[in-house]
């Protein structure tokens, strides 16, 4: 080896630099510790990194043989080898610290030789992986927890790709849809879904890949035996690491028990309602019953056209009366397919007033519709809705024992929202009581089932929108609805 070379700097001038000083240079400036061992096993040359990686200062470690250190048994064996020109590259292994903590090193072993190709030492060259190794290791353990939820947990976990390709589903797949994870991977979400769901899913994958925030969907799948079931499930992006999205994880359950008990509970609300109000409809038809009764003896006693033309007048109003009467209470009766259809709003009221107008007499209640704004349509079910407005028109109607008035307002609001209010001058409910109202069963009734607001909360919640209660005692209570309009 040479002991001085030139190295050319500005304008072609030239420097002679010793080459133990660049040497030295280069050990001060790499990021590996470096360590050389002479052919007698003792350390004779280390450089910073190395003490810092170990804790050793060069005092404590020059002059020493490297087996006075701890080190695995196959290090003898790899110093021999290098001794006669064998190199080792890049061995994970593990060490100590001077402090006895342990330490992940990535060591590669080469000989040194002279300028006749003589071996005369041996280098040495360490990297501290301590932290990628436990990263990694952390890594792995998340891999482990990872594979063990997805493989035995109940709830249904997909990844799919932008073009909705499936490539990952997890095994509980088998036992909700009698698929196995390998009939899946590979296949489109489409090929699941039953007919007409396409396009729903579409509208909110659209909404995902806008807001890039989590969706929750419902939808109808088929199983491997061609049955239809609901299942309810949560989308979310998946994220590389430029922070762009490059796939999407689903994780659903099968909800048909819980459709099939929501269908059940508004079924018996319904039939509670029609219970309640038979007795409001029966006194109503008696009246025009009467009147028929009366104005039929009239006629055939009375010969005169004109008297009997104005009977028949009368007669064919009482029936007209009584028709629209049974007709709304069989609307509200019959059980109704959920169909959301363009609805005009005030229609849906009117008919829900024509249905309680009497159970509102009986209880000498006037109910008045305030037309604060030009009609609005909805996008709904007129039924559903109708059956929502039944139960807080009869709620204020029994609130008021003495009478009183239901005022219903409609005024619009923001972001294309109706905020329809139904006011009473009832008894009012007690603070601490209001925030349990909407649970299933709970009711501040005599007669109650407990299931009317549970009922219209999640009847309104499908339609998108809200609903809020304020009341105070002996003042009456406030029920606000908040729908979209088109």
């Amino acid at each position: 080896m040479i002991n001085s070379f030139p190295i050319m700097g500005k304008e072609n001038e030239s420097f002679l630099y010793n080459s133990d000083e660049l040497f030295d240079l280069f050990l001060n400036c790499t990021a590996d510790g470096f360590a050389i061992v002479d052919m007698d096993d003792r350390f004779i040359r280390v450089n910073a990194m190395y003490t810092k990686i170990f804790g050793y200062t060069p005092e404590e470690i020059l002059g020493r043989k490297f087996i006075e250190f701890s080190n695995p048994k196959i290090v003898n064996d790899i110093i021999e080898s290098v001794k006669h020109g064998k190199v080792y590259s890049n061995m994970i292994t593990q060490r100590y610290h001077k402090n006895g903590s342990v330490l992940d090193i990535a060591v590669s072993y080469s000989p040194f030789r002279n300028a006749s190709g003589e071996i005369i030492a041996i280098i040495a060259i360490f990297r501290d992986i301590t932290e990628l190794k436990k990263m990694e290791r952390e890594l792995g353990k998340f891999r482990e927890l990872y594979k063990l939820i997805t493989e035995n947990t109940s709830d249904m976990i997909k990844v799919f790709t932008f073009d909705k390709k499936i490539i990952y589903a997890s095994p509980s797949h088998q036992q909700v849809m009698g698929l196995s994870p390998e009939e899946m991977v590979g296949r489109k979400v489409y090929d699941f879904m039953l007919p007409g769901e396409e396009e729903h899913f579409n509208s909110i994958f659209q909404t995902l890949l806008e807001t890039e925030e989590p969706q929750l969907i419902q939808l109808k799948v088929r199983t491997s035996k061609g049955d239809a079931i609901y299942l309810e499930s949560n989308i979310s992006p998946i994220y590389n690491d430029q922070k762009e999205i490059e796939a999407f994880v689903t994780v659903g359950r099968n909800i048909s028990d819980r459709i099939k008990n929501d269908a059940a509970l508004r079924n018996l609300d319904r039939l509670s309602i029609i219970g309640q109000l038979a007795a409001g409809v029966a006194h109503e038809i008696r009246n025009p019953l009467t009147s028929l009764k009366g104005f039929s003896k009239l006629l055939r006693s009375n010969t005169d056209a004109y008297k009997q033309d104005q009977y028949l007048s009368i007669i064919m109003n009482e029936l007209d009366r009584i028709d629209i009467i049974v007709n709304e209470f069989m609307s509200l009766a019959k059980p109704q397919a959920i169909l959301f259809e363009r609805e005009k709003l005030f229609s849906i009221l009117h008919s829900t007033i024509n249905v309680l107008h009497p159970q509102a007499l009986l209880h000498n209640v006037q109910i008045i519709l305030e037309d604060l704004v030009e009609d609005v349509e909805l996008l709904c079910s007129p039924h559903q809705l109708k059956q929502v407005f039944v139960n807080f028109l009869k709620n204020a109607i029994e609130s008021m024992p003495n009478g009183g008035i239901v005022q219903i307002t409609v005024r619009k609001a923001e972001n294309k929202k109706v905020l329809i209010t139904f006011k009473d001058e009832g008894t009012g409910i007690e603070e601490n009581l209001l925030r349990h109202l909407g649970t299933p069963f709970y009711t501040t009734k005599d007669k109650g089932i407990g299931l009317g607001l549970t009922v219209s909360n999640k009847i309104i919640q499908e339609h998108n929108g809200s609903m809020s209660i304020e009341s105070h005692v002996g003042k009456g209570t406030a029920v606000k609805v908040e729908l979209e309009y088109i």
